[in-house]
Order: structure tokens, then sequence, then C-alpha cells
């Protein structure tokens, strides 16, 4: 298995005549997706207490310039606006998340009645213009509480969060048709536990794994739930952020390197929540960090609760070799980090013939193709949503305009491979734009921006994008050319 070329990487799986309408399928959902810390701010309003991104944005050194969400895009007080702006844009779905500790302020117990009010509020405003509401529970936010108490280590975080699944489902499960458990529980184990660049900010590898699996039982107890207090039809999801995995040769080192890769990003999720199992080589490759015994059984039977649909985040992918201890290795990689926990043979190496996004991320559309067939091709079972696809760019307003061509050229290249994607059989129903909003981008602050609105953090103007005209103009022709 060998690189593809870059050619490849830019132009993947589908010819395209100039001016060719590439057309979805029809009642292909269009929409754009937030988070509640990002955007809502009102950090102290409305009975909402401290979660864990609150204390480490105030932990010196953790975030940009110590940027907080206090404020963020003040979308607490501004969401009739920012419904408006999704109105003018067309599209027919909005995926946001509700906060924990602004519905159930102290992790449990009693619910708080002025945060369920402005979701409530949030949802019939956009069910009066046509959106439907597409609800995440968990986007990263624990309460404070919670983590002094062991976070997502502690086995009854997972019995709490179902708790707050109850709470939300009792309130808007009325008019909320598609629910979302966790987003990315990669980021909140192995960012938040391991390498400690996300709240709650610890570095304790074995803690990350512990995390994995009571995210994971989270995620199956919250199903139960869901699925016991929802109207028929309702439709259950998680959102996962699978890697997309690429050997430098087709060595058997560099192949070793992204079976490591693969099982601690992609199949320690997917094989318990589709297949009711842990992958052995996983665990034996992290057996030197622990013994497992956080499994009890008949938490992979909870695990494996039946869901409806799948949510896909997709950003850029990884270019994989086995790391070279001897220094002597020319291609330029890095080492794994303790991201990547158990995967210190691996390097990962730069695509330096690649466009690159602000973040410094590569723009390779091809790898979103073969993330999408690999799911088609191993859990055909479940319908896909593309719940977040972007990039950042260094944005900037002139005479009241946004020309942000690179986004545009992102947006319209995964697109296309979307497409291509369908046409070759991968049941995906669904894509939402990361992210609606130029919003706080954790630990970066307010320095990157994903939005296909630009938002003045100091005025809280709005200002439609190029790439948000460009995006409204696809939902409208329900293809992109």
């Amino acid at each position: 298995m060998t690189s593809p070329s870059v050619a490849a990487l830019r132009a993947p799986g589908v010819e395209q005549a100039d001016g060719e309408l590439l057309r979805f399928p029809q009642r292909f959902v269009w929409g754009a997706a937030t988070a509640a810390y990002q955007i809502e701010g009102a950090a102290h309003e409305g009975g909402r207490t401290s979660s864990i991104w609150d204390t480490f944005g105030r932990t010196p050194g953790k975030v940009f310039e110590g940027h907080t969400g206090d404020v963020a895009c003040d979308h607490y007080h501004r969401y009739p606006e920012d419904v408006a702006l999704m109105t003018s844009l067309g599209l027919s779905a909005y995926r946001f998340s509700t906060a924990w500790p602004r519905i159930v302020p102290h992790g449990s117990g009693p619910a708080n009645a002025d945060g369920i009010d402005f979701y409530s509020r949030l949802v019939d405003t956009l069910l009066d213009a046509g959106i439907a509401p597409v609800v995440t529970l968990y986007h990263w936010d624990l309460p404070q509480e919670l983590e002094d108490a062991g976070g997502w280590t502690n086995r009854d975080t997972a019995y709490r969060f179902a708790d707050y699944a109850a709470v939300v489902a009792d309130a808007l499960g009325d008019r909320v048709s598609t629910w979302t458990t966790l987003n990315e529980p990669w980021c909140s184990a192995y960012l938040g536990y391991s390498s400690g660049v996300h709240a709650p900010g610890r570095t304790d590898p074995a803690a990350a794994l512990s995390a994995v699996h009571h995210l994971l039982l989270g995620h199956g107890l919250a199903a139960q739930v869901l699925r016991d207090k929802l109207p028929a039809g309702a439709e259950l999801s998680i959102t996962l952020n699978p890697v997309s995995p690429r050997a430098a040769s087709d060595s058997p080192a560099d192949l070793e390197a992204v079976r490591r890769i693969d099982g601690i990003g992609n199949r320690i999720f997917f094989e318990p929540v589709f297949r009711g199992r842990y992958p052995a080589d996983v665990i034996d490759d992290t057996s030197h960090l622990t013994d497992w015994s956080f499994v009890q059984d008949g938490d992979l039977d909870i695990i494996a609760t039946p869901i409806d649909l799948l949510g896909v985040n997709y950003y850029q992918p990884a270019l994989l070799a086995a790391y070279d201890p001897s220094g002597t290795d020319t291609r330029g990689g890095g080492r794994a980090d303790d991201t990547w926990v158990g995967c210190e043979s691996v390097q990962f190496l730069p695509h330096s013939q690649l466009p690159h996004t602000a973040m410094g991320w590569p723009v390779d559309p091809s790898g979103f193709y073969d993330l999408l067939m690999r799911l088609h091709r191993d859990y055909p079972e479940v319908g896909i949503y593309i719940t977040e696809n972007g990039a950042a760019y260094d944005d900037v307003v002139a005479d009241g305009a946004v020309h942000d061509v690179e986004r545009t050229h992102y947006f319209r290249g995964h697109l296309v491979a979307l497409h291509q994607a369908i046409a070759d059989g991968a049941d995906v129903r669904g894509y939402f734009a990361w992210s609606l909003l130029d919003n706080y981008e954790w630990g970066f602050g307010y320095s990157q921006r994903f939005g296909i609105v630009h938002v003045d953090f100091d005025t809280q103007v709005r200002t439609i994008k190029d790439s948000g005209f460009w995006y409204r103009d696809v939902v409208a022709a329900n293809g992109v050319r």
C-alpha cells in the first residue's frame, strides 16, 4: 500500500466536466453545525455552572492568549439572528449541542428550568423557520463538579450522562427527531486525559483508555434511555472522527503503523458500538498501560445498543510510517505524541506537496472518499451523516465581504468526493458544514476561523462569507458544480 499521487489527492475518484451539476439524492439533508461552548457565551447566566472548559480556559498556558468561551458568539442572546442567517442560507437542518452544565448544573440532581427553556425556544424558532433541529447531547462541556469526582475515568459519570439525556429527551423529544449522544469521544478521551491539550488537561494514558470505555458506556446507557423515551421514528446516533490512515510504503513496518493507529483511533470505537467487542489487538497494544479491568460484565451489550445513524467528522488524512529511533529517517515525520495511546512506534509524515489550511492540516478529499468507502464496507448496516467537514483560513472582512476562496475550494473538493462515495454505494444521507459561525476553537481560542459566517468578536457583527453564499447555492441546487 503506497501513498497516492498528489493529482489523486486533489481530484479524487470522479471526473466532472466544467459546469456539470453533480446532484445529490432526493431528501439529502443540508445543514451546518456548532457546539454549545464554542458559540453560546452567557457562561454565568441562566443558572449555568462551570464546565471543564471554563476551568481549562482559565488555566495559564492552556488556551491561546487565555481566551475563554464566556461570550463567544453570544448565541445565547442572539439565536434569533443566527436562525435568520440559517434561513437565508437555505439550510434544512441545524446541528447544535446542549450544554450539560446549563441543563443539569451540578452534573446530577435537579434540572435547570432556565436552561431547558433556552433550548426549547431555540428548537421552536428553528421549527418555525422550517429547519430541523439535530441535537448533540455532549460536545465536551462536562460539568466541573463531575470532573472533580473523577470525570470520565469514573464509571458513575456514564450513569449521570444517561440521567442528563433523560432530562433533555423529556424536554425536547416531542419536537426533535434526530439525536446524537457523543461528539468525538476520541478527543474527549485522548486529548483530555492523555496528551492534556484539551480539558480537563490530564496526562495519563491509562486514564484515557478508561475514559474511552466510560464514554462509550455513557453512549449506550443514553441510547437506551432515548429509545425508551422518544417517539417511534426518532433516530439515534453517535458522532465519531475516524482517522483516514495511509501507509507511506508497503513495508511491513509501515503497514504495522497503520494497524496501530487504525486500532486506537477507529476500531476501538467502531467495534464495541457495532460489534459489541473491543479489538483484541488494541487490548494487546495497550496491555502495558492497563489491564482493562474497567470493562465489566454486560458493558459491551449496553454499548452495542442499536443506533440508526453514524455521524462522521472528517478534516484531514494521516500518512503513517514506522518510527525510526535512530533519527536517520529523512522523510520529515514526527513520532506519534501522547494522544495516540500505545502507538509509540508510529510516526506521522507531512503531506508536503498538498495545500494546507491555517491549522496546518493537509487538504485531501480523497482521504474523505477512502474513509466513507471503508465504513460502507465494514459497517454497512448504518446510515451516515457527515456531521462536520470544513477548514480554517485567515479570513479578512474587506468592504463588507469575506472572499474566502480557499474554503470554497475545500468544500467543493470534499463534496465532489462525497458525491462519488454515494455513487459507489456509501449510504450518506446528509452533510453539515463546520461551522456555521466563526467561534471559540478550543485550545486555539479565537485565533482560528472555521465559519461560513464571519463573526467580529468585538462587535458580534455577522458577515456571510463567499463560501457561505456558495454553500447556499449548493443547497438550493441539491448539487455541486
